[in-house]
């Protein structure tokens, strides 16, 4: 029997397992993949993110590999500015910066330091119920039994469907594709994140490494003109744009619809919890998902410093967090609603160039609080 399983080896799943063996505690972590490789793209770790990696002596390797970010900039389709969030300040702070990282290095990162022995690959979970324990049962025929389990499992958990019946996930009815490429950018984008707003879509970018750039490029689903060739969508948009699409392999590119889950009313049950995703999945449009489920990770760390009862840590958990999630997938939805916009783009942008930067900053120094 296992004290202690964490279904899903994702960000959170694998930080939730840092933390846990910070606390010397026994835990097995199952993930469906047969392995973990590169695949996947780009992800930003925020300063939040990176406040707890360097609390778990991992923040100089995550730095090390990915690339150092000091600004956030969103443009208009000619690289003309809209807004602009310069982090410099905040990195001095909270003596952490934000990192673009490819997302299966920070997995790589993250399963060292935890131990391979510590995760079973292949371990599609099929169900889980509670008797005296909670049966695991796999869908390799493996069966365990698990005295506490946490659903990591991301917004399409098994753990959550199948002990709380809840949670609606929401379509924001656009499609996002997503791209790795070598290519050399001018050196004036080399540590700074860009989003370029046009009429219904919008096209991100920034340097992850030495020459590995992540892209991201969405529609409105139904709403374009249906093209073959993704370049077509981004016509009106600037040079460069175009550049980094025409060079980027199709087996590099991932396709998704942009969803996230509609508030749940509670993410524990009697020793079972949920994190990360499982619990509150957010559009991508502030680079906080990951960021808010190793946060989850974290304060489950802090309050296992003064209590070892684990349904006492999950009550204490749940009203700690969800304020800050349900305040980041609203206002994610809203700002992922505003920057796809099919008219009024002018007076959006006029209106957008309006704010200071301080409140953006106000904004953004918000979200990387740690809540303990």
């Amino acid at each position: 029997m296992n004290s202690i399983s964490i279904i899903g080896a994702g960000i959170g799943g694998l930080t939730l397992g840092n933390i846990l063996k910070q606390h010397n505690l026994d835990f097995t972590i199952y993930e469906s993949a047969p392995e973990i490789k590169p695949v996947g793209a780009g992800i930003m770790m925020a300063i939040n993110a990176m406040q707890i990696f360097d609390k778990l002596g991992l923040k100089e390797k995550i730095e090390n590999v990915g690339n150092k970010i000091n600004g956030i900039s969103i443009t208009d389709e000619k690289f003309r500015l809209i807004s602009k969030t310069n982090v410099l300040e905040l990195e001095k702070k909270y003596n952490s910066c934000n990192v673009a990282i490819h997302r299966a290095e920070l997995q790589r990162i993250l399963s060292e330091n935890i131990g391979f022995e510590n995760i079973k690959l292949n371990h599609s979970l099929s169900s889980i119920h509670k008797k005296e324990n909670y049966v695991l049962k796999f869908e390799n025929e493996n069966e365990v039994e698990s005295k506490i389990v946490f659903g990591a499992d991301g917004i399409h958990s098994k753990v959550r469907n199948q002990i709380f019946e809840t949670g609606k996930i929401r379509n924001a009815k656009q499609l996002c594709w997503r791209g790795l490429l070598d290519f050399e950018l001018p050196e004036k984008y080399h540590h700074e994140a860009f989003e370029l707003w046009g009429k219904g879509k919008r096209f991100g970018f920034v340097k992850l490494s030495e020459k590995k750039v992540y892209w991201y490029a969405l529609i409105n689903q139904g709403k374009q003109k249906r093209y073959s060739n993704l370049v077509d969508y981004f016509y009106d948009f600037d040079p460069l744009v175009l550049d980094i699409l025409e060079s980027t392999l199709e087996e590099n590119i991932i396709l998704n619809e942009i969803i996230d889950l509609s508030s749940i009313p509670t993410w524990h049950s009697e020793n079972l919890c949920l994190i990360g995703d499982a619990a509150h999945a957010t559009t991508p449009n502030m680079g906080q998902g990951a960021c808010q489920a190793i946060e989850d990770a974290y304060i489950i760390g802090k309050l296992l410093e003064n209590n070892k009862d684990f349904n006492v840590v999950f009550d204490e958990f749940q009203k700690i967090r969800k304020e800050k999630v349900n305040y980041i997938v609203n206002t994610s939805w809203r700002i992922g609603k505003i920057s796809q916009w099919e008219n009024g783009n002018f007076l959006r942008n006029f209106l957008m160039r309006l704010i200071p930067e301080s409140q953006n900053l106000k904004l953004a120094e918000k979200i990387i609080q740690l809540e303990r």
